[in-house]
């Protein structure tokens, strides 16, 4: 059951990868800011919801980071390859770039700042939330 939400957030990432690209703005920095934001934040909430399954599957603290954050780089690579097939989209080295950002902001509030969060937020990263 952990899995479940790892794979329908990869879901959501192909979907909208799937959607040729529109202006969310006229002003150019305005578009740019909104769509690498979005980049880096499906990205560090994937890098969670892997995190947790990785944790949840056995695996230590260390390596639980480590496989999240190599799935998030090895998947954002091959969704910059699927969108060369989406009319209206072309692969970046940048936008991979800005999901690995997005996973390694994750990654360290995991690491550093999660200890010092409140318990409602450990309960809801704790594997044992998503064992039914």
């Amino acid at each position: 059951m952990l899995w479940l939400p790892v794979f329908l957030w990869a879901i959501v990432i192909f979907s909208f990868s799937s959607i040729p690209t529109a202006h969310v703005s006229q002003i150019h920095w305005k578009d740019f800011i909104v769509k690498k934001t979005a980049h880096m934040t499906e990205y560090a909430i994937f890098t969670v919801l892997l995190y947790r399954a990785f944790l949840g599957g056995g695996a230590s603290k260390k390596k639980a980071f480590l496989y999240a954050f190599l799935v998030c780089v090895l998947y954002a690579m091959t969704d910059e390859f699927h969108q060369s097939f989406t009319p209206g989209r072309e692969p970046t080295l940048r936008d991979v770039g800005f999901d690995t950002i997005g996973s390694s902001i994750a990654i360290y509030s995991l690491w550093k700042l999660l200890p010092k969060a409140q318990p409602k937020l450990k309960l809801w990263v704790n594997e044992k939330l998503w064992i039914y």
